[in-house]
This record gives structure tokens, sequence and C-alpha cells, in this order.
């Protein structure tokens, strides 16, 4: 019976860096390619992939409109989010109340996604607005005056403050919305802008029904 001699050490220390390298060739070549685009053959089932995916659209295709879009729109929702905080335990209207805590509940995963194109095209936000920027330095921007008003008002009175407002604060979001879906060139950015304006435009139909009933 023949017996097989043993590779030496050195053969097979070889061997597995060669398996090595063409495993990590294999990953390297799954992980690259435009990042503008994705094959269709690759899959994106894991979240950590599909989050990388969408990170790689965001950085692979924006120009200076897309850029300002995210830096005004940011602050102008978080304007909208502190506008519909107040209305617990000063809304009067239960209508008002649902409607704060819609708005509250949609600007905010937006202001993140937007919080995120920002840092993965290499851009800082803007401070965020407080009600302390002149009035008109973006469409439907709110003044300090009009922040402390609707903060001291109660009752009846914040329902009719705040719907009014509100109606006006949207009208300049959907203004910054049509202008991103015009200039804009990221995909992702003017489709947000598209749902901004569709959504923004059913909440003031809505504001201005209960206006009416007040």
């Amino acid at each position: 019976m023949m017996r097989t001699s043993p590779l030496p050490a050195t053969v097979l220390r070889r061997g597995l860096i060669a398996g090595a390298a063409v495993t990590a060739t294999l990953v390297l070549s799954g992980c690259g390619g435009d990042h503008s685009s994705s094959d269709p053959g690759m899959n994106h089932g894991t979240t950590a992939t599909t989050s990388a995916s969408v990170a790689a659209s965001a950085v692979g295709t924006f120009n200076d409109a897309d850029v300002m879009f995210a830096q005004m729109m940011i602050p102008h929702h978080q304007e909208a989010v502190e506008m519909a905080a107040m209305a617990d335990g000063r809304a009067a209207s239960t209508q008002v109340k649902d409607l704060a805590a819609k708005i509250e509940a949609a600007q905010q995963p937006e202001i993140d996604t937007m919080t995120g194109w920002l840092t993965a095209w290499g851009k800082a936000p803007m401070p965020e607005m407080t009600g302390g920027m002149d009035h008109g330095a973006m469409p439907g921007d709110m003044s300090d005056a009009d922040m402390a008003a609707l903060h001291d008002a109660k009752g009846a009175a914040f329902d009719k403050q705040f719907l009014t407002l509100m109606v006006e604060h949207h009208e300049g979001a959907i203004e910054m919305a049509q202008k991103q879906v015009a200039t804009g060139s990221n995909p992702e950015a003017k489709a947000l802008a598209a749902k901004i304006s569709t959504d923004q435009q059913a909440e003031i139909t809505t504001m201005k029904q209960i206006l009416a009933g007040l």
C-alpha cells in the first residue's frame, strides 16, 4: 500500500494565502461599482446592504439645488415640529391635536433623512431654526413674535393661531419643494420634495376645513 507524502508546510501556507486573496477579490468586486446604480443580480436582502446602497445613491448624484433644499428644509421642518409640539397641553380641538401629532410624526423622519444626505454629501446643515431667523428668511418662516404668541396661546385661540400659521408654513414648504423638483438632480431628494408637496397640500386643505368650523 502506497503512503501519500504530506505536502510541505510552505506549500500549504501558499495555498491558503492564494485562497484568501481570491476570496477578498470576490468580496471587493461585489461591493464595488457605480455609486449611482446597482446590479439587479446582487442580493440586497440585509438592512446593512440596503443602507449602504441608499447612502451610495445619495452620494452618487447631487447638485447645489439638492444641498440647498436639504439645508433649508431641515430647519423649516424643525420649526414645524416645534410648533406641533406646542399643541399638547394648549390645543382645545381634538382635530388640531391629531393633526399636530401627524405633522410631528411625518416631519421628524424626513429631517433625519435629509440630515443623512448632507452627511453623505460632506455638507454642513444650517443651524436649527427656533424662530430666531428673520421672518421671510425662507418661505413660510415664522418670526420670533409668531412663535412667542403661539407659545402663549391657549384653547380655541391656540387652535385658530396654530392653523393659520401652519397653513402659511406649509405653503412655504411647498414653494421650496416645487423648486427642488424643478432644479434638483438627486432622485431621492426630488422624490421627497414631491412627497412633501403632496402631503402638505392635503394638510392645508384639512386645516382650512377645521378653521372654517371654529
